[in-house]
């Protein structure tokens, strides 16, 4: 805010009316560059979302995507399942070693029914082992309540 008083030197007509004030008024100015401030800090990261450039050629193959695990599950009355096949007792050694060489680094999921027993869950993950597959892991779903105690 500028204030412009008399001045106290020189003579001062009063027929002549206020004098013209001299200071610049930099309030409008700021708010002005506030808001631009705004602007370009919202705006500034969509305009880097994406560059657009020309990739170059090559004769290279394309990048394997992410393999799609196997899903092994164990009902609640022992009946194990492939993906939604049910495979039978006598046949799950030789489908997982079947799978296995298809694709070795293939991850194998195993669900197991809450009320399944632990014995036949365990049947399945020493079968999926002696079939030679290495990637396994359980599959459980989180507790009600217990995300929030990760979280912090």
């Amino acid at each position: 805010m500028a204030f412009s008083g008399p001045s106290l030197g020189g003579s001062h007509d009063d027929d002549d009316g206020p004098m013209p004030m001299a200071d610049m008024n930099v309030t409008p100015l700021v708010d002005v560059m506030l808001v631009l401030l705004i602007i370009f800090m919202v705006a500034a990261p969509m305009m880097m979302v994406g560059v657009p450039v020309e990739l170059p050629k090559t004769a290279a193959p394309r990048a394997a995507a992410p393999r799609p695990p196997v899903v092994l599950t164990v009902s609640a009355d022992g009946r194990v399942f492939i993906a939604k096949d049910e495979i039978p007792a006598a046949e799950l050694a030789a489908r997982l070693v079947e799978l296995h060489k298809a694709d070795p680094e293939a991850p194998v999921y195993v669900r197991g029914d809450r009320t399944a027993p632990y014995g036949d869950v365990l049947r399945v993950m020493g079968r999926v082992t002696q079939a030679g597959i290495t990637r396994v892991s359980l599959i459980a779903e989180v507790e009600p309540g217990t995300a929030a105690v990760q979280a912090r």
